[in-house]
């Protein structure tokens, strides 16, 4: 148990299932990977793997290996991380992540950060799903609803994320404007896919029209920004974005019950590296500036 690159190795080919898929993830030779599987099979006296046509199955006995394996290679990635943000100065790479949603609040940050310190590196990743910061996945994660309670991250409040119910004067005009709440039954939504969502306002939306009205489902910001600029039916937007189109009609103005409030996350370990701490000042005042605090 000696050799870290076989165990690696072992532990790509559970993960991605071939051969050549682990050899193209460790850049070295299909060979290469078929000698280290052998050989650590052989120091181990068990067979780690079922062979198949599709590829590498793990046994039993190689999960309990590689349960070690993906833990020792998930502290080898934190470390790299910790010691990433030792550096002084601001450089290197600087890891985001939020929903898609708030591109509008977080890019022109980025941007205008990355023209100030021309050695730093940016990767902005919207997902829905929740990077593991004390992993080394991100650097700084942007989250909506419920402050996050996750140990040995640091949370901060960031702003308030507020949406409108918006339409394009195209679609107005031919379906009138609605003359007070009880009137919105009569009209067309753009809406999400999952009936289910978090977002409050798609909540109330799902709550106060008929299911018949929401004929333009999505699960992506630019789809349902397009389709309300296009007329084809009215739809939420968030604020950053509705103000960037002037010609849209606010239907009904923001509610506090639409609110989501937004949080600034970090590990502890990077929390004060300089490269973060001068993106969550920036993304601060950014933020202010947008009358979103």
């Amino acid at each position: 148990m000696d050799n870290w690159d076989e165990i690696r190795t072992a532990y790509q080919v559970a993960r991605v299932g071939t051969v050549s898929g682990a050899a193209e993830v460790l850049g070295v030779h299909h060979a290469t990977v078929i000698r280290h599987v052998d050989a650590l099979e052989a120091r181990l006296g068990a067979k780690l793997f079922q062979r198949h046509a599709r590829g590498y199955t793990a046994t039993e006995a190689g999960q309990e290996l590689l349960k070690v394996a993906q833990a020792t290679d998930d502290q080898f990635a934190h470390l790299a991380a910790r010691i990433a943000g030792t550096t002084t100065d601001i450089s290197g790479e600087l890891v985001v992540t939020s929903v898609s949603t708030l591109t509008e609040l977080v890019s022109p940050t980025l941007a205008r950060l990355q023209a100030e310190y021309p050695e730093l590196t940016v990767r902005y990743v919207t997902d829905p799903r929740v990077f593991r910061l004390e992993y080394g996945e991100a650097h700084v994660a942007i989250r909506a609803g419920g402050r996050p309670q996750e140990p040995d991250n640091v949370v901060q409040s960031l702003c308030t994320y507020r949406a409108g119910l918006y339409a394009a004067p195209a679609y107005l005009e031919r379906h009138g404007v609605p003359a007070d709440e009880t009137a919105l039954a009569g009209h067309r939504f753009v809406g999400p896919v999952d009936p289910e969502t978090r977002a409050p306002f798609f909540r109330w939306l799902v709550a106060a029209v008929p299911s018949g009205a929401i004929v333009f489902r999505t699960n992506e910001p630019a789809a349902t920004a397009e389709a309300i600029l296009a007329g084809t039916a009215m739809g939420f937007l968030p604020v950053l974005r509705a103000r960037r189109h002037p010609d849209l009609v606010e239907v009904l103005p923001p509610r506090e019950e639409w609110d989501t409030p937004l949080w600034l996350v970090t590990h502890v370990d990077l929390h004060r590296t300089p490269r973060i701490q001068a993106f969550l000042a920036a993304l601060k005042d950014d933020a202010r500036g947008c009358g979103l605090t």
